[in-house]
Formats: structure tokens, sequence, C-alpha cells
């Protein structure tokens, strides 16, 4: 059949699946560890100033740190994507038979045979970056957009995470006592729901599911962290 003469692996959400990935964790750590931190210190009953203050510490030290492991991950990936990438285009350049037959037997698999089989190879192994990424897709399942750009994805990362850390800090600057406390973990449970599900959305998964497990994660943190700060004042450990 005609439409069976040239199949292709499109997965356009791919594209753009760097950077949502940056996004959700960079949002998802801040708003987590600035909700972690002003629920911590927040529980052992200390004023308003003093929780911004320890919040901001901790969501520009975070920043920075996640920017550079991510940085450093994705450099590491990518150098990894581009040495496969050198021995497959080695592999074309030298054994371009033992590769064509590599294709031949990828879409055999496929169930391609006879003179359709003959046309796809043919047609794939003309031109060498088709080959090329063919190669990368099919055999080792590799594609070097997946991974990102260091510098981007670092940025990236950093912003987000100064997106989502700031949420939680906004009310305490117009408040002080349990109020602004109440209205961070709300704005920190709305805020990473929605994100939560666009996420399941890209991923064409449940968006509720999606959303829940996103804002659920960082209520969970912010209770941890009351927790932790009530009982540090109770025991006396910490007292302004």
């Amino acid at each position: 059949m005609k439409d069976s003469a040239e199949p292709r692996h499109v997965e356009p959400h791919l594209k753009e699946s760097s950077a949502m990935r940056d996004f959700v964790f960079g949002f998802g750590d801040g708003i987590n560890t600035s909700l972690g931190i002003a629920a911590g210190v927040g529980g052992a009953n200390v004023e308003s100033g003093i929780i911004i203050l320890a919040a901001l510490v901790g969501m520009f030290t975070g920043a920075k740190a996640m920017a550079v492991q991510n940085y450093l991950a994705v450099k590491s990936q990518r150098e990894l994507l581009n040495s496969e990438i050198d021995r497959e285009n080695w592999e074309i350049e030298n054994k371009p038979d033992l590769e064509r037959k590599e294709i031949e037997d990828i879409y055999k698999e496929k169930g391609f045979a006879g003179k359709d089989l003959e046309m796809i190879v043919n047609k794939i192994t003309s031109d060498k970056k088709v080959w090329l990424k063919t190669m990368l897709t099919e055999e080792l399942n590799l594609n070097l957009e997946i991974a990102g750009h260091p510098l981007k994805s670092a940025f990236r990362m950093f912003g987000s995470f100064l997106l989502g850390g700031m949420l939680p800090i906004i009310p305490f600057l117009f408040g002080e006592g349990w109020s602004p406390l109440l209205i961070a973990i709300g704005i920190s449970i709305i805020s990473s729901f929605v994100v939560g599900a666009v996420k399941s959305r890209m991923a064409n998964t449940n968006i509720i599911k999606g959303g829940i497990e996103m804002a659920g994660l960082g209520t969970g943190i912010a209770l941890i962290g009351f927790g932790i700060g009530s009982e540090l004042a109770n025991l006396g450990i910490i007292d302004i």
C-alpha cells in the first residue's frame, strides 16, 4: 500500500520535552523548597520577616544548585549521545554494508518485505543524514533534542525554580501568623496542581491524577517542615 511505503516515527511532543522537563522539575522543586522552609520556620512561631529571609536564602541557593546540576547532567548526556553519533557516523562511512543490513533487519521486523523493504532501505541509505538519524532513533532509541542544551536547560531550571519559589513567599509579605502560611499552602497546592495537569496533558496521561500527584508532594513536604519546626519550638531548641 502507498501509505505503508514510507513509515515515519513521528513524536512531535518530544521537541519540547526538555523544556517542559526543566520547567516541571524547577518549578516543583522551587515551590516545594520555599513552602517547606516557610512551613518549617513558620511552625516555630517566628515573625514573617525571618520566614521571608529564610525562604529567599533557600530559594536562591536551591535555584543555583539545581541550575548547575542540570547543566552538568545535560552536558554529560549530550556528550554520551554525541559519542554514539560519532560511532554511527564512522560505521556508516567504514562499514556501509553492515549498516545497510541493520536498516534492512529493522524494517523486516516492522513487517516489510520484498520490493517495499528494498525501496525503504534504498531511500534511507541514499541520504546519510536520514540514514544516521534512522540508526539513532530506530536502533539506539536516541534523540539529541530530548536531552536539550546545557546552558538553556540551566537557565530554564534557574528561572522556573525562582518562579515556583516566590509563590509561597508572597503571602508573608502582607501578613503575620497562620493566615499567610495557610494562603501559601493553598497557592502552592493550586499552582502545583496546574503544572502537574499540564505535564500530564502533554504526556497524554490522566490530567487529574498528574495534578493531584504533584500537588500532594508539595503539601506533604510543607506538612513535614511544619511538623519539624513545631517540634523544635516545643522542645525549646528554637525560641525566637
